[in-house]
């Protein structure tokens, strides 16, 4: 398009073009850019069309610009991924806990208790451990003591504990 040579039309449909533009960069959508890309072509002057060089400038920028979405959406899907596996990662690691004897600060009172770990598991996005029925943060465990003390047997009801039974 020559400026020297812009009627009134061709005047309008460069405001557009440029509103749209303006639009375009601001949004960095590819459907803008597309839709500018179209209006230029169709509010060209057909005795002064549009060098051949622009155009191919202009479809440049664009798969330049559908290339970075698809870059960005990988980066999304990538650190969705690392957070996922942050968490698997947690769950793992604390899993090692179950059957423990730890110290920790209870979350309600800032009181240090002891209790046996009895399951792992992600509650909020973070792994928390089931002490003695409470929810406890692995961030709140001070100290593993290890292996729980085995429970003493309950005395057998009617006898003195030892076997009746012959085997000959």
């Amino acid at each position: 398009m020559n400026i020297n040579s812009l009627s009134s039309s061709d005047t309008a449909a460069l405001t557009q073009s440029t509103a749209a533009g303006q639009q375009a960069a601001s949004n960095v959508d590819k459907d803008a850019f597309m839709k500018l890309l179209v209006s230029q072509l169709q509010n060209q002057d057909p005795m002064a069309p549009t060098d051949n060089q622009q155009f191919i400038a202009q479809l440049a920028q664009f798969s330049s610009l559908e290339q970075m979405q698809q870059l960005n959406e990988n980066i999304l899907g990538l650190a969705v991924l690392q957070q996922s596996n942050a968490l698997m990662s947690q769950l793992t690691q604390s899993s090692a806990l179950i059957g423990q004897q730890v110290k920790y600060i209870d979350p309600t009172t800032e009181a240090e208790l002891t209790g046996t770990v009895s399951q792992v598991k992600i509650k909020d996005g973070m792994a928390t451990l089931l002490i003695d029925g409470e929810d406890i943060p692995l961030g709140n465990v001070t100290t593993i003591l290890g292996d729980a003390p085995e429970p003493e047997p309950e005395p057998q009801p009617g006898g003195s504990g030892s076997d009746n039974s012959n085997t000959n």
